[in-house]
């Protein structure tokens, strides 16, 4: 029993021999003809720091480098994948389930946007509905043979998180986040959730990290000296990686053509993801 044991069980994810109650298994079984080798979370602290971004562009070099590659958008109330991937189509049922819509390129993606009538319908449900859904992309879509799935969550520690890393098996998350001052506490919520979860975390990627002058190349720190490198040493995590503010991503993104994006900020951590 560990000195700050506080004798309350129930929340608690560790195993010890002091536990008084077992532990309720909250797993979901995935879809009988789907396999999947690797589930990646891409989480953040906070909204607007790039996260769909992050798991939109891994899941195109991952792609790129070979891989059978698969999106879940988790952000049941704020999906963004279907438009990063300029994908219309809406996902249809078959004999074993609901299928994926494959992108121009081949990566399977579910989204609730898919489900929609109207991509600007909004999703207007309590946590209870939200958990079920994401339990039902894992169980319901006949995702096939997939090498890396990455899930796209919604900003914060709430509801989906938890039903991610409780029903899903998560097999590291990946922390996004941008150069500001709050990025020490936002980290930390993050990564103390993922600890008290259980849950490997692979490192850290900063968004909006510089901008470089197109004129003299000079890296231009828009939103102030960058902390990530000391955030990630106080928690003992790697940085991933830094992504620049540059406008052709943004443009790319806008157009649904992420996949034809140019850079290889990410190659560190693909490198990381294939070991």
């Amino acid at each position: 029993m560990s000195e700050k044991c506080d004798q309350n069980c129930s929340a608690c994810s560790k195993e010890c021999s002091d536990r008084k109650e077992k532990q309720t298994d909250f797993s979901v079984k995935l879809n009988a003809k789907s396999s999947v080798r690797k589930v990646i979370g891409i989480i953040s602290g906070k909204g607007g720091v790039g996260k769909s971004l992050v798991a939109s562009m891994l899941a195109v070099l991952m792609n790129r480098r070979g891989h059978s590659t698969a999106i879940f958008d988790a952000d049941i109330t704020g999906p963004s994948i279907p438009k990063a991937f300029g994908i219309r189509d809406k996902a249809k049922s078959g004999e074993q389930g609901l299928l994926p819509v494959e992108s121009r390129d081949g990566i399977k993606i579910m989204s609730i946007n898919l489900l929609l009538e109207s991509d600007t319908d909004p999703v207007i449900w309590r946590g209870p509905l939200i958990a079920s859904t994401i339990k039902r992309f894992w169980a319901d879509v006949v995702w096939g043979d997939v090498d890396f799935m990455f899930i796209d969550m919604p900003p914060g520690t709430g509801d989906v998180a938890l039903t991610v890393f409780q029903s899903l098996p998560v097999d590291g998350i990946i922390i996004v986040t941008s150069p500001q001052e709050l990025v020490s506490m936002i980290v930390s919520k993050a990564v103390n959730m993922a600890k008290k979860m259980n849950i490997p975390i692979l490192g850290i990627i900063e968004n909006m990290s510089y901008l470089k002058c197109p004129g003299c190349g000079r890296e231009i720190n828009v939103f102030g000296e960058s902390r990530i490198e000391e955030v990630a040493k106080e928690h003992g995590i790697p940085v991933l990686g830094k992504l620049p503010i540059d406008p052709a991503i943004a443009t790319a993104i806008d157009k649904g053509l992420i996949e034809d994006f140019q850079g290889d900020w990410l190659d560190k951590t693909a490198e990381i993801l294939e070991k």
